[in-house]
């Protein structure tokens, strides 16, 4: 029953390395794509508010004015996209790296989150050592998950100098203690929430690999870049085609 035990507590380890692993790359992915295709999305918004309200004010109809002014609700307002897409816009409008990104120049690529290799091997092995189903007291509980919280910041930066730094202070820190024998009353009991535990984190990878971002990072895991530069290509000719719509309705072509 112990060796059970242990074997269920090492596959949900390497289960929640895994399924925290795709998450970080998840919000590292959603990041990246917020900084270089932010600014496309809110043009297309702005763009498709302005048509309908060239429509609207050509037609006066009902239906057409209802539709302009749901539009251009959507439209986010300025504040909130400087939010949205730090490092590309602020309160005088879009940077120039978004202008070239919209008018199709040259642009500097935003910078990277993506983890090295040899990152993701610290992270991998910092987790697998300080992971916190593996204390036994409280206290060292409480110390592992304070520093595996420290190691996730480490990692969703790339840090991978930090990552070192952890790796020794962990190393020099206290050694993981012995687990004690268990009765068989507490070792069905661990079996018990260590399948609770599997079934929750089930859920959270579901909701990871269904939801658009992880979506497109299982359409190119390995060269999510490329993926990214073929949706910019082809929102730049969204943008193309709907600019052109506006000024025929305005009598700008």
């Amino acid at each position: 029953m112990e060796r059970a035990v242990r074997a269920a507590e090492q596959a949900l380890i390497e289960f929640e390395i895994a399924v925290e692993t795709f998450k970080i790359e998840v919000e590292n992915f959603s990041r990246l794509h917020h900084q270089k295709l932010g600014p496309m999305y809110a043009r297309l918004e702005e763009l498709d508010a302005l048509i309908a309200e060239a429509k609207a004010a050509r037609t006066g109809d009902a239906e057409d004015l209802r539709l302009a002014q749901e539009l251009r609700a959507r439209v986010m307002p300025m504040p909130s996209v400087e939010e949205l897409f730090h490092g590309w816009m602020d309160g005088d409008g879009l940077f120039p790296e978004a202008v070239a990104m919209l008018t199709d120049q040259p642009v500097r690529p935003p910078q990277r989150v993506r983890a090295s290799e040899e990152a993701r091997k610290l992270y991998r092995e910092l987790a697998r050592k300080a992971h916190p189903d593996l204390a036994q007291e409280e206290g060292e509980r409480k110390r592992r998950e304070e520093f595996i919280t420290r190691v996730n910041t480490a990692y969703a930066r790339g840090d991978e100098a930090a990552l070192r730094e952890l790796s020794a202070e962990w190393a020099a820190g206290p050694g993981p203690e012995e687990r004690p024998p268990s009765h068989s009353e507490e070792l069905y009991a661990r079996l018990e929430w260590l399948s609770q535990r599997k079934e929750l984190l089930t859920l959270v990878a579901r909701e990871l690999e269904d939801g658009a971002i992880g979506g497109m990072l299982r359409l190119a895991p390995d060269d999510p870049d490329r993926l990214l530069d073929e949706i910019a290509e082809q929102l730049l000719a969204e943008v193309a085609g709907r600019e052109a719509e506006l000024a025929a309705l305005t009598g700008q072509a």
